[in-house]
């Protein structure tokens, strides 16, 4: 109940914000694709389906996310010296119009790679882990993994390698632009197997 109404709020207080910020940009689709095959294409794919576990998939993930994403590499909220780079110049209009952009291209099949460790994550993702405080990963993410637009991003179909990676720097502290530190706050909680388990999960969900 303590966790409902603390989501409830949070909600209540961020998505006035995505909403003003909306009503005042401007969607170029043609030039979202510009930039996405000049400048996002090595790293993450012209239509969002990255070629390398390294970088994550963008296809079909939220828009308000991947903006709101962008906004935060640009004003290093999310520390990433790469990404800085690449959003410096984008301006409010360009993060929305890539948002919508990479949302709206078809995202691949992907899949989990270990039946025993998935099945651990598929316990984690639904049921969480009373024991330690975690609450299960389909309460903010969603059954199937879709996410939440602008606040808890798709995870299903996402590289394992990179969900992993996100939930070690979470974990670390080294990424620290989750609202209210909720993810920080959950991943300090989870062991070194949980994560690769419910990364591996999260990865064959449709």
């Amino acid at each position: 109940m303590i966790r409902t109404t603390a989501l409830a709020v949070l909600l209540a207080a961020t998505l006035p914000v995505f909403a003003s910020e909306a009503a005042n940009t401007k969607v170029d689709l043609e030039k979202a694709k510009q930039i996405a095959s000049s400048v996002c294409v090595a790293c993450h794919g012209a239509d969002g389906n990255a070629p390398t576990t390294a970088f994550p998939i963008l296809a079909g993930q939220g828009a308000d996310y991947i903006t709101k994403q962008l906004g935060n590499f640009k004003t290093m909220v999310r520390n990433n010296p790469i990404m800085f780079g690449m959003a410096a110049s984008l301006s409010d209009d360009d993060m929305k119009s890539l948002g919508v952009y990479f949302s709206r291209q078809e995202h691949k099949a992907n899949a989990s790679k270990d039946e025993a460790l998935a099945a651990e994550g598929r316990t984690l993702w639904r049921r969480g882990d009373f024991a330690k405080g975690i609450p299960a990963c389909a309460s903010c993410h969603g059954p199937a993994g879709a996410g939440l637009p602008a606040q808890f991003p798709r995870l299903a179909g996402q590289y394992a390698e990179y969900t992993e990676a996100q939930l070690n720097t979470f974990r670390s502290g080294e990424r620290a632009n989750d609202p209210a530190a909720m993810m920080r706050t959950i991943a300090a909680k989870l062991s070194d197997r949980q994560i690769k388990a419910v990364a591996d999960y999260a990865a064959g969900l449709h």
